[in-house]
């Protein structure tokens, strides 16, 4: 069976979950990473393709800092929570567009024209086909753009575990999945959680976690358990790729274990 073929994670139910406890904080949490990521505080006149947008934070902060902004993913309800977003922060904002559309549908990719900012952080190792989407998105990318993408550390034979662990979560009915989220819940974050307690701190870690992006620490673990279809790359093979397509590398953010390894490249 072929990851495309495969029972998929519903990424959009986890999005629209996390959207539901989204405050204010979390917003200028993700505003902060952005400016920070992007090095600069604002996007005004700027194209900006959120490519796989989720739950559409970072579309959000991407229009609130003046790009003209465009959302697709291929989950109909990741664009629906997307939509929603768009609708209670910005109203009927005609610069930013929120559609459904795959990076695997060439068609559908060369009727978007080119970018300034293509932003594709955790999703095209979600696609099935990885290489294919890294390929599409190339072109989307302006002469002198910026293209941000995070892909999965290789971390070999335990990759391979997690991807048999993702597919029979995925395999399972959602009342039994506790039987992975639990002993997930204890491998990843135990010795944080250790840690915490030594120092007189109890949870402190889960508390702090993605506060610098706005993330929540529940929703990317059952992102992460469950996140099928799923594939990786050791950093040195995605720098490869775009080098040999005049890409220059901007900036790298290694993960050293089995989160993900983050690019900006900048096109020639």
């Amino acid at each position: 069976m072929t990851q495309r073929n495969a029972r998929r994670f519903a990424f959009g139910e986890n999005w629209r979950d996390y959207v539901s406890h989204l405050d204010d904080d979390a917003v200028k949490n993700a505003e902060v990473s952005l400016r920070a990521l992007f090095r600069t505080d604002n996007l005004v006149g700027q194209r900006f393709l959120d490519v796989g947008c989720g739950s559409g934070i970072v579309s959000l902060v991407a229009r609130r800092l003046g790009a003209i902004t465009h959302s697709f993913d291929y989950d109909a309800t990741s664009v629906a929570v997307t939509a929603a977003l768009r609708q209670k922060f910005r109203g009927d904002d005609a610069e930013w567009v929120v559609e459904t559309g795959s990076v695997l549908d060439a068609d559908y990719l060369s009727k978007l024209g080119q970018f300034n900012i293509v932003y594709a952080w955790g999703v095209l190792h979600h696609t099935g086909d990885m290489w294919a989407a890294l390929k599409n998105i190339e072109s989307l990318v302006a002469p002198g753009g910026l293209l941000a993408i995070a892909i999965y550390n290789d971390q070999s034979a335990a990759s391979r575990r997690w991807a048999l662990i993702k597919q029979l979560y995925n395999r399972m009915p959602w009342f039994l999945r506790f039987l992975i989220i639990g002993p997930a819940l204890i491998r990843l974050w135990g010795p944080s959680f250790l840690r915490d307690l030594l120092r007189g701190s109890w949870f402190a870690s889960w508390r702090t976690y993605g506060k610098d992006r706005g993330m929540s620490p529940w929703h990317d673990l059952i992102d992460w358990v469950g996140g099928w279809p799923f594939e990786v790359a050791k950093p040195e093979a995605i720098f490869e790729f775009y080098r040999s397509r005049s890409y220059v590398l901007e900036r790298l953010r290694t993960s050293g274990g089995s989160g993900c390894n983050e690019f900006v490249f900048k096109r020639r």
